[in-house]
């Protein structure tokens, strides 16, 4: 059984809280470090346009990360309700269960992937000038998806039983190893946005494989017995239950963002390469957010199965409270000095005027997304997922999409693109207090 220094169910709640999210945000600041190194170091030795190509596929690995992601949520919260309900047959049965669904992923996304990537930035009107190196680096990313997959999934085993810590180590090592493979591969062999795609999956498969490596040592009950890794139907029900809408609901979202990203396309690469240097900015801004929301998922499921309602109360407010406030100075940080860390990317005047036209307009208003991300992660842990589904494919993927289909045809302005997010922000912001208010009114929260 897990010892009581990972169970969540026990002690101070703040101090859990922080202590189980402070290494997934740490994590997660050197995953990002991944596909930001590839940008940082491609934009200032190979050029704009190899630029433009690795950022303007962002919302395609995007989409893959959020589905393996969402399936990862969904196991975490059925090994950790389970975990905080001392059942160890069916912690075990939910760790092979979700063993086996990475198995069989990574033979998909891998054969769909390869071959569907020339369509796939056709679909996205990436220009012809991008095409080749785009869709090089996205070929070879496709290659390397068993690092992403495995990776991810036996994260969200060991975070599910309130180990957050090991993960952090074997991720800070690879992602080391990445920008030493970045740079070695681009600066001394001459190499382009192939040696960057290169130099992330070896880096993915490597952490992968180290996780793998501790979860077969451990004695705790996540073990993985390689004997044993096969599908459970309960188990593989109850986690497509969770794991599915949350995982549809990250695709459609990141395919919203192509046919966005398709937009900005038509803007040119400077625009690309601007506002892909934005969105690399904010992805490391919203680490805080994804920390807390993937830290409340697993609270929440686990003090749920301990039938602990009022400590799962006190860490779902602690949870909203600092998110939004982290996030929301961060933001400012970026309004006040986008120009700067734009440029780090890329010097050219123009791409750093995209990055701050950007920048400046959405900063201040990241907490109201932080705010929904939250949310969504109270919604998961107490089992009810279709309504952060619904939620965030109506306010946010409806909306974008509907926005660009209509006024996007007529109006060719960049302003449109960049606000259509604190907007559709907002929406799900005010449903979502709306839906909490309601949950706590009838108890459930």
């Amino acid at each position: 059984m897990q010892t009581s220094s990972q169970l969540l169910t026990e002690g101070s709640v703040r101090k859990k809280l922080l202590y189980f999210a402070a290494p997934i945000f740490l994590g997660q600041l050197f995953q990002q470090l991944y596909n930001t190194a590839d940008s940082l170091i491609v934009g200032r030795l190979v050029g704009d346009t190899a630029l433009a190509a690795v950022t303007s596929v962002g919302p395609i690995s995007y989409l893959i990360v959020g589905f393996f992601l969402g399936f990862s949520m969904g196991a975490g919260v059925v090994i950790s309700r389970d975990i905080g309900a001392g059942d160890r047959r069916s912690v075990s049965r939910g760790v092979h269960t979700t063993v086996a669904m990475g198995i069989v992923a990574t033979v998909v996304i891998t054969l769909i992937g390869v071959f569907l990537t020339p369509s796939i930035l056709r679909w996205m009107d990436t220009p012809e000038n991008v095409f080749p190196e785009a869709s090089l680096y996205l070929r070879i990313y496709f290659l390397g998806s068993a690092g992403l997959v495995f990776y991810n999934l036996f994260v969200g085993i060991l975070r599910a039983a309130g180990d957050s810590a090991h993960p952090l180590y074997y991720l800070i090592f690879s992602s080391l190893l990445n920008v030493v493979l970045d740079i070695c591969f681009i600066r001394f062999f001459g190499m382009g946005v192939d040696g960057a795609a290169l130099a992330t999956i070896i880096s993915q498969v490597l952490s992968a494989v180290l996780v793998l490596v501790r979860l077969l040592r451990t004695t705790d009950i996540i073990r993985v017995i390689p004997s044993e890794i096969r599908f459970d139907r309960q188990k593989l029900g109850q986690i497509v239950y969770i794991g599915l809408p949350t995982a549809l609901q990250a695709c459609v979202i990141d395919l919203a963002n192509m046919m966005v990203q398709a937009y900005i396309n038509g803007f040119g690469d400077v625009a690309m390469a601007g506002i892909g240097a934005s969105s690399k900015l904010e992805g490391f801004i919203f680490l805080p957010v994804n920390a807390f929301s993937m830290a409340i998922s697993t609270f929440v499921a686990q003090n749920l199965g301990a039938g602990k309602k009022d400590r799962m109360r006190e860490g779902i407010v602690f949870g909203l409270i600092s998110a939004v406030l982290v996030v929301e100075l961060l933001g400012a940080c970026l309004f006040l000095f986008s120009p700067q860390m734009v440029a780090w990317f890329n010097d050219n005047p123009e791409v750093i005027y995209y990055g701050t036209l950007r920048g400046r307009i959405c900063g201040l208003f990241f907490s109201l997304c932080g705010f929904s991300h939250v949310s969504s992660a109270v919604m998961r842990g107490i089992g009810r997922p279709i309504v952060p589904t619904v939620v965030m494919l109506s306010c946010w993927c409806a909306v974008r999409v509907l926005v660009l289909m209509t006024i996007g045809r007529y109006v060719h302005n960049i302003l449109l693109v960049i606000w259509i997010y604190p907007i559709t922000w907002l929406l799900s912001a005010l449903v979502y207090v709306c839906y909490l208010l309601y949950l706590r009114r009838k108890e459930l929260i």
